[in-house]
């Protein structure tokens, strides 16, 4: 059976106010970039956009996301773990029937009940099977952008279906899907950076603050971009494909740009909050071919080692924040009760409407990154997911991370290894060798003496292990079990004018035959049935510093 809670915006902050105007607020997504894929970080590519913003900001050392695109989304939106949404496996595959349950309240609905005007850009990635999973009916005004997880950048079809939709209501309250055909043969994130420009602008003259999800397609694969944007690097990267790719952060990083100079243009700086973000690590591996780095840190997309969890992030607001460098523990489920905390001016504003969610595994951490106060949070769970996943773990994988401490049951990748990144000058040299470690089934880390997860001490504090073990035990009593179906033959995108569409009415039952079997439910019990064989701590740990 599941539980409801009332959260009044009193119970859930408890920080400074911001300011006696609401603030409006944009959370930039970028898809797949790595930890050195950026400047602000010390990362190879050029982004002087990004690079300004982190360095006025608060830049976040410590921004936990999860491993893979659909489970970070729908953790953003909800203000929950994907263990608590059926997210913990995998992605939602085209013609898959199912999404992020439409009982969970997400933060466009949150921010409706303080007269937030709300708008998504980009990719969706959370359910499109039926109209009412789409972004324009679970709370946001409008919707440009796409349902699905990836396409071609320019002709914005995949799988023999295209894929690019302004989706409105009316002022009589009628729902429009407007397919726009006629923006086949544009670059979709010169497109959405100009939806962003439109709308900004637009805001000018409104008294309402706003609320824009922007989640570009970049740098996801298909790797694509404009000409003009490659001939940047005509003279000091040789290579084709990595030109491509430093071209394509570099197309983000420009409209990011352009997407600043509109708030200042329209008065709107000031009083706006900028939350910028990757859904994952990058989507690195043992390949011929790296065009992206999370180095130095381990691991990559598909991985809970820190290059696939760990997010190169900020949070600007202008004057408003004093630059500075966060190594507080954030996670992506902490957005939602932030900006709810934001946009009630920390409880001094009741909703319209009581405001139902399910319980949040989020904080709000606005007094943490305003006024470096000590977080709420001392552990993130990392992830629970007991069934092999394609291209990624074939043990289980479970990992949780408390205070200066991580635990990795079963297998935290692939990948696994250190990918250095591509060299961006002929001249340089780089050990471009993958490194592929042998994971044991218990691995610990200690993340402030040991942030790149080189030496396992789980051997060292076996209490430790026993501790944390216990920890994942509790959350894997809370699970509930993944959402995951087969492709449903009936969206084919062949019966819908060669068009990706919802192909199910809403309330309609997925079928038996859809449901995916991926294993026997008991395989939760996985965690159960090892701690019994980890050594009781038959010593007491005077020191708990590591050699490494």
């Amino acid at each position: 059976m599941i539980c409801f809670v009332v959260l009044c915006a009193l119970s859930i902050v408890q920080s400074a106010a911001f300011d006696e105007r609401q603030p409006n607020i944009i959370y930039i997504l970028s898809d797949d970039l790595g930890h050195a894929d950026v400047g602000f970080t010390g990362g190879r590519i050029k982004t002087p956009n990004l690079d300004k913003l982190a360095k006025e900001g608060v830049i976040l050392k410590q921004h936990y996301v999860q491993p893979i695109c659909s489970p970070t989304r729908s953790a953003l939106m909800s203000g929950r773990y994907p263990i608590h949404t059926g997210f913990q496996h995998s992605v939602i595959h085209p013609g898959e029937p199912w999404g992020l349950h439409l009982d969970e309240t997400i933060i466009p609905q949150v921010l409706k009940e303080y007269n937030y005007s709300t708008h998504a850009v980009g990719k969706w990635h959370l359910g499109m099977h039926t109209w009412s999973y789409t972004p324009a009916h679970r709370g946001f005004d409008d919707f440009f952008g796409y349902y699905l997880g990836s396409q071609d950048y320019n002709t914005h079809i995949r799988g023999g279906g295209y894929d690019l939709r302004d989706d409105y209501w009316t002022k009589k309250g009628k729902f429009v899907d407007d397919v726009r055909y006629d923006l086949k043969g544009q670059y979709s994130t010169e497109l959405y950076t100009q939806r962003m420009v439109d709308l900004i602008s637009d805001k000018k003259a409104q008294k309402n603050p706003f609320f824009i999800y922007m989640a570009y397609q970049n740098v996801h694969a298909p790797h694509m971009v404009p000409q003009r944007y490659i001939d940047q690097y005509s003279t000091h990267i040789k290579d084709g494909q990595e030109k491509t790719f430093a071209a394509m952060v570099s197309a983000m990083d420009e409209g990011i740009g352009n997407i600043t100079a509109a708030l200042e243009a329209a008065g709107l700086a000031d009083n706006t909050v900028i939350v910028f973000s990757s859904d994952n690590g990058a989507n690195v591996g043992c390949v011929s071919h790296v065009t992206a780095s999370n180095y130095p840190y381990r691991g990559g997309k598909r991985s809970i080692y820190e290059g696939g969890i760990r997010s190169p992030s900020f949070v600007w607001a202008g004057s408003r924040l004093a630059p500075a460098t966060s190594n507080a523990l954030i996670h992506v489920t902490d957005w939602l009760p932030t900006f709810w905390g934001l946009a009630s001016l920390q409880g001094k504003l009741k909703p319209n409407n009581p405001i139902k969610t399910k319980s949040l595994d989020g904080v709000n951490q606005w007094q943490t990154i305003s006024e470096n106060k000590a977080s709420e949070r001392t552990e993130i769970l990392l992830n629970i997911d007991p069934y092999p996943l394609s291209n990624g773990h074939q043990l289980p994988n479970y990992g949780i991370r408390w205070k200066e401490w991580k635990l990795i049951l079963g297998s935290g990748g692939p990948p696994n290894g250190w990918y250095p990144a591509p060299r961006l000058n002929d001249l340089e040299t780089a050990d471009r060798t993958c490194h592929k470690p042998i994971a044991g089934l218990v691995e610990l880390y200690n993340i402030e003496l040991d942030p790149y997860e080189r030496r396992n001490v789980s051997d060292r504090y076996p209490h430790l292990v026993k501790k944390l073990t216990h920890k994942l035990m509790a959350y894997n009593k809370t699970a509930v079990p993944p959402g995951n179906t087969k492709h449903d033959p009936a969206s084919s995108p062949k019966n819908f004018n060669h068009t990706w569409m919802p192909w199910m009415g809403d309330g309609e039952e997925v079928g038996e035959n859809l449901r995916k079997n991926l294993w026997e439910m008991e395989e939760y019990n996985w965690v159960q049935m090892e701690v019994e064989e980890l050594p009781d701590p038959c010593y007491q740990v005077v020191n708990n510093d590591v050699d490494l």
